[in-house]
This record gives C-alpha cells, structure tokens and sequence, in this order.
C-alpha cells in the first residue's frame, strides 16, 4: 500500500489496564464505529499535540518529555473514567490505514489505580476478564496476544 508521506505516522497509544484480581479491563466499540465497531478491545487513542504544547515545555524552547504517557493517561480518563498507575512499554504494531495512513500503535500495560467506570460515547459495554475468559470475547486481533503476554509478565 502506498503512503503519501512515509515520515508522518498517526501515533496511537493502548493501555492494558490490571486490577488488583490480575483481571483486565476490554471494552466493546460501538456499532457505529468506522472502524472496528463492535469489536472488544482496549482503552487508548490518538496522541494529540495539546497533549504537550498546553503544558509547559520540558526544557528551553519547545521539548516536552512524557507525552505519550500523558495522552494515554487522557484517553483512559476519558474512555473509561479511570486512574492507573504507571505504564510500562509492551510492544509496537504497525499497520496502515484503509484511507492510506500509516499508524504507530504503542501497547502499554498498567496497572488500576482509582475511578468508577464510566464509558464514553466510543464504547457500548466493558468487562474485567481473565486471559483465558478473554478468548470468549471477539477482540481486535492481536489484542488477546497482547493480555495473554502482559500476565505472563506479571507472573514473574
């Protein structure tokens, strides 16, 4: 698939969210989604530059450290309400989008701090599930990979 710009990339952020159960957080998209609707999946979204340029910068001139994690810490606020604590790098996917957009996503894993659920207008439904209860659920593909990686992890 070509690219208009191969440097520009839509850089979007997921956060697998832990409670204190070793249970995960996926939500299910709305019907009304472009894309993926339907689909269960995890909190995240876009980073956004008012994600950094609406704070103060980081060092003279305009460098800002932490913007990935502050956009992810916006998207779980919005999307699902919640705190969580510090989040730790998973992996990287690649895909490009069906206008032609190339999108970088970054999957984290964190684990819940505070916050009554609340769904945002992007989401029908939530559940905290195993992994193992996780393979009922028709999720977004790779994001099971994804849980099932992250309690591994934990395990350690």
């Amino acid at each position: 698939m070509e690219t208009k710009d191969k440097e520009l990339h839509r850089i979007a952020i997921t956060a697998i969210i832990y409670n204190n159960k070793k249970k995960y957080l996926i939500t299910r998209r709305s019907l009304s989604k472009k894309a993926f609707p339907g689909k269960w999946t995890v909190p995240g979204g876009g980073l956004e530059t008012d994600d950094y340029t609406n704070t103060p910068p980081t060092h003279k001139g305009d460098q800002w450290y932490n913007a990935v994690e502050t956009a992810l810490r916006r998207e779980v606020k919005e999307e699902v309400n919640l705190q969580i604590g510090k989040p730790q790098y998973l992996l990287d996917l690649t895909f490009i989008r069906p206008d032609g957009i190339p999108v970088l996503v970054l999957s984290y894993y964190c684990p819940l701090i505070s916050g009554e659920m609340k769904l945002d207008e992007d989401s029908i439904d939530y559940k905290w599930v195993t992994a193992k209860e996780a393979e009922n659920y028709d999720l977004i593909d790779g994001i099971l990979e994804e849980i099932k990686m992250v309690e591994e992890i934990l395990k350690r």
